[in-house]
């Protein structure tokens, strides 16, 4: 078994996956859903920056946590262009190309997981004690939630990139993505990879799974409050803000959950299944974002 050593003397390509059988003779037709999932995307997050740097009253905490989310859907969705529109056709990712997109894509999840728990934080602080909201979230402690969510990135990501670098690939290098995503990059490695599960293992307990289940609790205290003194009105006004960050919540972590279920359970699944999993993983959440919190601003 000849091994292809990640060296300059031995370059090699990752070749990505369209749509298995059916991309071959409806290449077009099946463009045409991702042409507007991409549009959606950059849009709809377009539109809500423009709109809280153009409005002066969109000042709040949660206005610049809002604006952060939509620059890392903005984020996400570049990082997927090159290789997911099926306008290009590219099939061949260089090496360097094709990590760069892996740091790109995971990190950029790991901050919209990070910005949903800040977001949700800060829900907890503007309805469980909204008289002491501007004391408790001064630009300083915003500036330090955002450099706290950087850091957790960069320690978050940066790592996985480097144990994956730094073995050899072997087999094929075809990729069941359309994108590199370190879930189907780890299978093409023939080297002991127990240190990369380990610490994928412990970033996924870190995010997939403690994340969840602070912003749960946050709504739940939330939902308790309000529900036990406020008027008709106020739990109106609260239950939307818990509904849509719910729903955006699902929308991430249900897609994040499932790629993950199907490359550690259903690595034998249909690439066609495959496929669509990852797209929904990478996709969705930045076309619903902008959707789900425009409904909760009207």
């Amino acid at each position: 078994m000849s091994e292809v050593m990640n060296t300059i003397q031995d370059p090699f390509y990752f070749t990505v996956t369209g749509i298995p059988v059916f991309e071959e003779v409806y290449h077009i037709w099946i463009s045409i859903p991702f042409r507007c999932l991409y549009t959606v995307s950059i849009m709809g997050n377009t539109a809500i920056l423009t709109a809280i740097r153009t409005e002066p009253s969109l000042v709040q905490p949660m206005y610049l946590f809002l604006s952060t989310l939509a620059l890392t859907d903005l984020g996400l969705t570049l990082s997927t262009l090159p290789t997911g529109m099926l306008w290009f056709n590219i099939q061949k990712f260089s090496f360097e190309g094709c990590f760069a997109q892996f740091l790109f894509l995971h990190a950029f999840s790991i901050m919209e997981s990070s910005i949903l728990l800040a977001m949700s934080f800060d829900h907890y602080v503007a309805i469980y004690c909204p008289v002491h909201y501007a004391t408790i979230l001064t630009n300083s402690v915003v500036g330090r939630m955002g450099l706290s969510i950087l850091c957790r990135c960069v320690l978050a990501a940066l790592p996985s990139l480097f144990l994956l670098s730094c073995l050899p690939f072997c087999h094929s290098h075809l990729l069941s993505h359309s994108y590199c995503l370190h879930q189907d990059m780890i299978r093409l490695v023939c080297a002991d990879i127990r240190v990369n599960n380990w610490y994928a293992f412990a970033v996924v307990l870190l995010i997939i799974v403690m994340d969840p289940l602070l912003i749960v609790l946050s709504d739940t205290l939330i939902l308790k409050s309000i529900l036990g003194t406020a008027s008709w009105t106020e739990r109106l006004w609260a239950l939307n803000i818990c509904l849509c960050h719910m729903l955006a919540l699902l929308v991430l972590y249900v897609s994040m959950v499932g790629v993950s279920m199907i490359h550690r359970f259903a690595k034998h699944a249909s690439p066609l299944v495959h496929v669509i999993m990852a797209n929904i993983y990478l996709l969705v959440p930045p076309v619903m974002n902008p959707i789900l919190y425009s409904v909760k601003d009207n």
